[in-house]
C-alpha cells in the first residue's frame, strides 16, 4: 500500500509504574477519508511500539475485511468485544471495563467518532478513549476529517453529506500527536475501484456521491490545514505563549434556530484561527421560557454543541435581546460578534429591523452575518405570546370589574359635564390596570375592544347603539383602540421586566447566599448539606449529597431531610453511575452522555485536588435545567469545593501543627529523660560498686545508707516510668479505659501502701465522710493520682508535716482531696502548676530531678473522668489538691 505519512517522533510511552499516575497520551492518524491507510498505520506503529517493549492490546478494530489490514492483527494481542442486544440485532462494541482491568500501556481503538448502541456507558466511543487516558493508559486511534464538529458544516457544503457521528474538537487538540495518513486522490480513488476499501456495490455509490476527485482533493486541503492548526496549538502551549487571548473575543447567540448549529461551528473556527476568547451568550426572554418540542430540543443541542466546541456559556435576562447582547458586548470585551441570517416567515406587516441591523446600530463592533440555507422554518412567536393559562375565572373577573369601574366612572364624568377626552383616559387606565393585574397580553387586548365597544355604546350620539353620527368618531375610537393596545402592551412588557428582575435578583441572591453560608460551615458535611440547599431552593426538588472520602464507600444524604424515601429507592446502578463520577471527576447520568439511562444527575463537587463530594439531583418527573439554572449550579457546587478544600487544608494544618506539636513535646521528654535518669543511674552504680568492693570496710550504717539511696533511686524510676506509661497509653488510646463502680475507701487503701518510702517521715492520715462511698472511675489512673498527689506533698514538705487525704460527698460528685500543712505554692506557680515539664518553685524540670509531669498526667485522668483538678490555699498554711468523681449511689451500687 503506497502512502505518505507527516513525519513524527513515536510517543514516549513510560514504562515503570508511575505511568499509572498521571493521564495516558493520545496519538491520532488522521484521514482526510476512508481507505487512505489510518487503520493499517495505526498497526504498524503498534508492532513497531511492540518490537520496543510495550505491552500492546487491540482494544477494538472496525473489520472492514481488508485483507491487507487484518493481516497486520497477527501477532498482537486482541480484547474480546462486547455483545450488545439493538432492536434484535446483536452488535459489537468495544468492552471498556475489560480494557481497564487488563490495563495495558497501549491500547487500539478503532474510530473515534463511533456512536455506542444504547446501553454502553458512554453514548460515545471518544469517551471511552477519554475515560482509558484518565485511566494512565495510552492510545492510538483514528478519525477522519469530516468527523470534527467544527468543520461539520463546511464538509457537509463541499460533499453534501451530512455526518452524524463527530467528536468534539477538544478531544482532537488534546492528542499528544497527531499523524497525518495521506494518499493522493487519484491513487485513493483506485483502491475503491479495486475494491480495497469498500465492496462493489457500496464502492460505487461512493465514487458517485462523496469520492469525487473534487471532493477528496478539497477535503485533503482541510485535514493538511487542520493538523497545521493543531500542531500550531500545541507548540503555543508548550511554549506556554498567552498570545491566544490576547486581542480578539467572538461572541455568539445561542437559540433554537436551526441555522444556530452552523454559526456556533463558524465561530469556533473563527476562535481557532484567531487564538481569541470564544462565548456563547442566551438571552433569556419571557418567550424563550415557553420553548417546547423541536425548537426545545434544538435549543439544548445548540447550547451542547456550544459547550464542546470549548464556548464559555453565559446567561443574561431581559426582553430586548439586542439590547441585551450589545450591553453584555460591552462590558465582557467582545470584539466580534458571529451570528446567522434570519431565516423564518416574519409579519409582512410588522416589517421591524433584524436582530443585526439593530446590533449594528447599538454597537461598533464587527458584525459577520453567516449565511443560512436551512429550509425555511416558523418562528413560535404567537404560540409563546399566549399564556397558557389566558382563560381563569380570575383573570376574566378583574377584566369585567375594571371595565364596569371604567364605565360608572365615566358616567360620573358624563354627568359632571367633562369632556369625552376625560372618559376616554379612564377607560385607557382600566385598560392599564386589566394589563397589570392579569397574566400576558391577552386580556388587556380584550379589554381594549371592549372599552372602545362600551364607550361607543355608552357615550357617543346616537347613545345604546353601536351607531356613530359624528364622522370623528371613528378616527376617535381607531386612536383609542390603539392607545388602549399600546398602553396594555407597555404595561405588561414593565411587569414581565419586572418578574425576569426579580428572578434574576433571586438567583444573585442564591449565588451570594450560598457564599456567605459555606463560609460559616466547619466542616465538609456542613458544605455539602448548605450547598444541597441551596439546589433544593433552586430547583424545588430533593438532592442528595455524598462526602468523597479516599478508600471510603459513598455515603448519601438527603436534602430536605424528611425526604428520606428517595435514599431507599437508589438503586446499585445509581450508586455504579455515583462512583464513576467519583473516580472519574466527571458529570454523569441524566441529560449527559454518560449512563444516561438513570433516574438522577450526579455531578462531582471539584477542587484543585480532586471530588470533594458527589451530588445528585432527581431529574426523571421533574423539568430538566436550562441553561443558566446550569451556569449557577456548576457555580454553587464550585464555591462548595473551594470550601471544602478550605476546610481540609486547615485541617491538615491544624494536624501538621499538632504532629510538630507532638514531636517538641517528645523532645522535650527525651531530654528531661535523658537529664533525670543520669542522677539516679549514677547514684545507684556507685552505690553498688562501693557494695561490691569487698576489701572496702563499710559499718552497718553506712551499707543501710547505700541501700536506702539505691532503693530511693529505684522507686523513684519506677515512678516516673509508671507516670510516663499511662501518659503514653491516654494519649494513644483513650478509649480503651473502662469504668465503672469503686468503693473509696479500698482505693485509699491501696494508694497508700504504695507510696514513698519518706512517707514514714510524715503524718498521714485518711478521712472517709461514709466508709460506703464509691464513685464511676478507672481504679488504676485514680489511684496513680492520688500517689502523685501524695508523693509531691511528701517532697516539697518538711519532715513531720501532716497530709490528710479525705473523700467527703458533693452532691452527685465525690470530692477527694489532699491537703498538706506545709510551706505553700506561690501564686504565679499555680498558674503553671499543670503544665507539661514544669515543677512548682524550680521552673523547668531541668533544674532539679523530676519531669513535671505527674501533675500534667492527674489533670488529663481526671479530665478523662469528667471532672476538674485544682490546688487551693489550705489554711492556715500548706496546698490542697482537690478534684471530683461521678458518685455512685448505694441504690445504683446494691
Amino acid at each position: 500500500m503506497e502512502e505518505t505519512k507527516q513525519a513524527q517522533a513515536p510517543l514516549d510511552f513510560e514504562t515503570g509504574s508511575e505511568s499509572t499516575l498521571s493521564a495516558g497520551k493520545l496519538k491520532i492518524f488522521f484521514g482526510y477519508a476512508a481507505g487512505v491507510g489510518k487503520t493499517y498505520a495505526m498497526l504498524e506503529a503498534a508492532h513497531q511500539a511492540q518490537k520496543e517493549g510495550i505491552d500492546v492490546v487491540v482494544g477494538y478494530v472496525e473489520p472492514h475485511l481488508r485483507p491487507d489490514t487484518l493481516a497486520l492483527l497477527d501477532g498482537l494481542e486482541s480484547l474480546p468485544c462486547k455483545e450488545m442486544d439493538y432492536r434484535g440485532i446483536k452488535l459489537k462494541e468495544f468492552d471498556l471495563d475489560r480494557a481497564l482491568q487488563r490495563k495495558p500501556q497501549l491500547i487500539l481503538v478503532d474510530e473515534l467518532a463511533h456512536n455506542n448502541v444504547q446501553g454502553c456507558r458512554h453514548t460515545k466511543r471518544y469517551q471511552d478513549v477519554e475515560e482509558l487516558l484518565q485511566a494512565g493508559i495510552n492510545v492510538y486511534t483514528t478519525v477522519n476529517v469530516q468527523h470534527l464538529e467544527s468543520l461539520n458544516d463546511l464538509v457537509s457544503s463541499i460533499t453534501g453529506i451530512a455526518v452524524s457521528e463527530r467528536i468534539p474538537d477538544r478531544v482532537f487538540d488534546r492528542a499528544n500527536q497527531v499523524e497525518l495518513v495521506d494518499i493522493e486522490p487519484d491513487e485513493l480513488i483506485k483502491r475503491l475501484q479495486a475494491g480495497k476499501v469498500y465492496r462493489e456495490r457500496q464502492a460505487k455509490q461512493a465514487l458517485q456521491h462523496f469520492f469525487t476527485t473534487e471532493n477528496l482533493a478539497a477535503l485533503r486541503e482541510i485535514a493538511m490545514r487542520r493538523t497545521a492548526d493543531q500542531l500550531n496549538r500545541t507548540a503555543l502551549q508548550e511554549g506556554k505563549e498567552k498570545s491566544a487571548k490576547a486581542g480578539e473575543h467572538i461572541l455568539i447567540c445561542l437559540s433554537s434556530a436551526p441555522s444556530n448549529a452552523k454559526v456556533i461551528r463558524t465561530a469556533a473556527r473563527m476562535a481557532e484561527a484567531f487564538h481569541s476568547g470564544f462565548t456563547a451568550l442566551f438571552v433569556q426572554t419571557p418567550e424563550t421560557k415557553e420553548l417546547s418540542g423541536e425548537n426545545l430540543k434544538r435549543l439544548r443541542s445548540n447550547l451542547h454543541l456550544a459547550e464542546q466546541l470549548g464556548a464559555q456559556i453565559s446567561t443574561v435576562y431581559g426582553t430586548d435581546p439586542a439590547v441585551q447582547i450589545a450591553e453584555y458586548a460591552r462590558v465582557s470585551g467582545v470584539t466580534k460578534i458571529v451570528m446567522g441570517r434570519i431565516n423564518h416567515k416574519q409579519s409582512p406587516i410588522a416589517g421591524k429591523k433584524s436582530l443585526a441591523d439593530r446590533l449594528i446600530e447599538l454597537t461598533d463592533l464587527d458584525v459577520y452575518i453567516i449565511p443560512d440555507h436551512q429550509p425555511l422554518y416558523k418562528k413560535p412567536i404567537g404560540k409563546l405570546h399566549i399564556p397558557k393559562t389566558h382563560f381563569t375565572w380570575k383573570d376574566t373577573g378583574i377584566m369585567l370589574a375594571s371595565l364596569l369601574l371604567s364605565s360608572l366612572a365615566g358616567y360620573g364624568f358624563y354627568y359632571a359635564g367633562f369632556s369625552e377626552s376625560n372618559i376616554i383616559t379612564v377607560y385607557i387606565l382600566g385598560v392599564l390596570i386589566t394589563a397589570v393585574w392579569t397574566n400576558g397580553h391577552f386580556y388587556g387586548a380584550v379589554e381594549s375592544l371592549l372599552s372602545v365597544a362600551a364607550f361607543n355604546f355608552l357615550f357617543t350620539e346616537p347613545r345604546f347603539s353601536f351607531q356613530a353620527n359624528n364622522p370623528s368618531y371613528p378616527v376617535t375610537f381607531l386612536i383609542m383602540l390603539f392607545s388602549s393596545v399600546i398602553a396594555s402592551s407597555l404595561a405588561s412588557r414593565v411587569k414581565a421586566q419586572a418578574r425576569l428582575a426579580a428572578q434574576k435578583s433571586y438567583y444573585t441572591e442564591l449565588l451570594l447566599g450560598s457564599s456567605q453560608k459555606l463560609q460559616k460551615g466547619r466542616t465538609e458535611w456542613d458544605c455539602l448539606r448548605l450547598t444541597a440547599e441551596q439546589l433544593n431552593r433552586l430547583f424545588d426538588r430533593p438532592v442528595l449529597y455524598a462526602l468523597s472520602e479516599a478508600e471510603k464507600e459513598l455515603v448519601f444524604r438527603v436534602e430536605p431531610s424528611d425526604e428520606e424515601n428517595i435514599l431507599t429507592e437508589l438503586g446499585s446502578e445509581e450508586i455504579g453511575v455515583a462512583k464513576w463520577v467519583q473516580r472519574n471527576n466527571k458529570h454523569a447520568g441524566a441529560t449527559t452522555n454518560t449512563l444516561p439511562d438513570t433516574k438522577l444527575l450526579f455531578l462531582s463537587v471539584r477542587g484543585t485536588q480532586g471530588v470533594m463530594g458527589i451530588v445528585g439531583i432527581p431529574i426523571v418527573g421533574y423539568s430538566v435545567p436550562d441553561a443558566f439554572e446550569k451556569n449557577l449550579m456548576v457555580a454553587i457546587l464550585s464555591e462548595c469545593g473551594l470550601s471544602q478544600e478550605r476546610i481540609r487544608l486547615q485541617e491538615e494544618r491544624n494536624q501538621a501543627a499538632l504532629q510538630s506539636q507532638k514531636e517538641r513535646l517528645q523532645a522535650n521528654l527525651l531530654r528531661a529523660v535523658s537529664h533525670d535518669l543520669r542522677t539516679p543511674l549514677t547514684n545507684i552504680r556507685g552505690s553498688a560498686d562501693m557494695l561490691m568492693q569487698e576489701e572496702t570496710a563499710l559499718d552497718a550504717a553506712s551499707r543501710k545508707r547505700l541501700y536506702t539511696a539505691i532503693y530511693d533511686d529505684t522507686n523513684w524510676l519506677i515512678n516516673m516510668t509508671e507516670n510516663l506509661l499511662a501518659a503514653t497509653h491516654l494519649e494513644t488510646d483513650k478509649e480503651s479505659f473502662k469504668m465503672g463502680p469503686e468503693l473509696i475507701e479500698d482505693l485509699f487503701q491501696s494508694a497508700v501502701t504504695h507510696l514513698d518510702r519518706r512517707a514514714a517521715e510524715h503524718r498521714i492520715s485518711v478521712h472517709l465522710d461514709d466508709t460506703t462511698l464509691m464513685a464511676v472511675m478507672n481504679a488504676r489512673l485514680i489511684q496513680r493520682v492520688i500517689i502523685n498527689i501524695m508523693n509531691n506533698a511528701i517532697q516539697y514538705t518538711p519532715k513531720g508535716s501532716h497530709i490528710e487525704l479525705c473523700a467527703v460527698r458533693k452532691g452527685n460528685d465525690v470530692q477527694i482531696s489532699v491537703s498538706d500543712d506545709g510551706p505553700g505554692i506561690p501564686e504565679d506557680a499555680k498558674k503553671h502548676l499543670f503544665d507539661l515539664f514544669y515543677t512548682a518553685g524550680q521552673g523547668k524540670a531541668d533544674c532539679q530531678r523530676g519531669l513535671g509531669l505527674g501533675l500534667n498526667l492527674c489533670q488529663s485522668i481526671v479530665a478523662l473522668h469528667g471532672g476538674k483538678i485544682e490546688a487551693l490555699n489550705h489554711l492556715p498554711v500548706g496546698t490542697t489538691f482537690q478534684f471530683t468523681l461521678p458518685l455512685v449511689s448505694s441504690r445504683k451500687a446494691n
